[in-house]
């Protein structure tokens, strides 16, 4: 059973890890939409997608746009932040009961 224990720690570090950076994208893309730099740079570009593809499902369950401000990315940022917590500790307490 310590191979599938170390198999769950493995999935457990790793998602924590693409969470991790997808907390990241979203924050500096949310700052970098109040300067609004060049949109055609590549940067952008895929800070701009990577963002939306997890705010658009937010943006057409709730009304999340109020005077101006989006609050699509905070709720994300919610929601991504639950999952480190609650998918992540519960993947790793399992590896540990079983290894």
């Amino acid at each position: 059973m310590f191979v599938i224990g170390n198999l769950l720690q493995a999935i457990a570090g790793v998602l924590e890890i693409v969470l991790q950076l997808l907390l990241i994208i979203i924050l500096v893309n949310a700052v970098l939409s109040w300067v609004r730099p060049d949109p055609s740079n590549p940067i952008v570009m895929f800070l701009d997608r990577v963002s939306d593809f997890v705010c658009d499902p937010i943006r057409r369950l709730f009304p999340t746009s109020m005077g101006g401000i989006d609050f699509a990315p905070f709720i994300a940022m919610l929601l991504i932040y639950f999952t480190q917590r609650f998918l992540v500790a519960t993947l790793q307490d399992m590896a540990l009961r079983l290894g």
